[in-house]
């Protein structure tokens, strides 16, 4: 059987490749620093482990001994990852745990990457094309992970790829965020401040993410991958859709806020490596995404 380590099993994406991983018949072995998911105790094994700690990754190596590895693992604080130090630590601590994969017989990695690598003033992202200047450290970070993870593997002859993110929604997510700060207060009946929303962006639900991640693990595709809908999508018209699906359209005030001025106008995938080098495609609509997080949220603030 495949055997795989997933880093970050308690966060957003990771707690949706869980399953993923299991339909696609891994033996799941699961790491967090919060414990473990007790849906899941009879089919994943579960590893309670500092990835900033060297022993723990011997430790967890030794243990596993994964032919797989699919690293999601990453400090993403809302309001603080864009800028943080810390995304420093997490580059050490990803190469230590890239480097115990490879010495422990590992085969095939696939890491997260992000949008934020790109240059954002080309609008339109194409791996190997666009231009990798990324204005923030978060970016800067992930962007010399994935050089240095694929050099990595060229010397150690192991495969390898890097899931680069766009923007992601659905159950799970960070509150504050957009989406869900918007689902949020459109069920407790309060005003949604929006700016103009006219810019356009490439939205792509949680459960399409992992399932493309999941995909690209259990391929043989190499280097960057663009993991997004390739669809654009005006964030007004987001909105006003998570508003009608809540039943309460007329709380939006589209222009309410004033937009950044360094907010791009456009920011979209090119999905043509994805779609026809892995043969994946998004299986949600974006309606069909929203009415899941919409209902996810309502059963969250009915229960609290």
């Amino acid at each position: 059987m495949k055997t795989v380590l997933l880093t970050g099993a308690r966060g957003f994406i990771g707690a949706h490749c869980l399953e993923a991983l299991l339909e696609r018949g891994f033996m799941v072995h699961a790491v967090s620093s919060r414990g473990r998911f007790n849906n899941y105790s009879q089919q994943v094994e579960w590893h309670h482990a500092d990835l900033h700690n060297a022993e723990h990754l011997l430790r967890l190596m030794a243990e596993v001994k994964p032919g797989y590895l699919l690293h999601l693992a990453w400090d993403v604080t809302h309001g603080e990852y864009w800028s943080s130090l810390d995304n420093l630590r997490w580059v050490k601590s990803s190469l230590s745990l890239l480097q115990a994969f490879i010495e422990s017989g590992g085969r095939r990695a696939v890491m997260a990457g992000s949008c934020a690598e790109y240059d954002w003033s080309y609008g339109y992202c194409t791996e190997r094309q666009t231009p990798l200047t990324p204005a923030t450290l978060y970016g800067i970070c992930k962007n010399a992970l994935n050089s240095m993870s694929e050099g990595a593997g060229r010397e150690a002859k192991i495969s390898t790829a890097w899931g680069r993110l766009f923007f992601l929604y659905g159950p799970g997510e960070h509150p504050e965020r957009l989406v869900p700060a918007v689902v949020n207060s459109l069920l407790r009946g309060e005003d949604v401040l929006c700016t103009h929303g006219d810019q356009i962006r490439d939205y792509i639900y949680v459960k399409d993410a992992a399932g493309a991640l999941t995909k690209l693990l259990d391929s043989g595709v190499e280097g960057p991958v663009n993991i997004a809908s390739g669809r654009p999508v005006v964030l007004k018209d987001l909105i006003g859709a998570a508003a009608g699906i809540a039943g309460q359209p007329r709380l939006v005030r589209l222009g309410a806020l004033a937009a950044s001025k360094d907010d791009p106008p456009l920011l979209l995938a090119n999905t043509k490596r994805l779609e026809e080098e892995l043969g994946w495609r998004s299986q949600y609509t974006l309606m069909e995404g929203l009415t899941e997080t919409v209902e996810w949220w309502r059963h969250k603030l009915e229960n609290i």
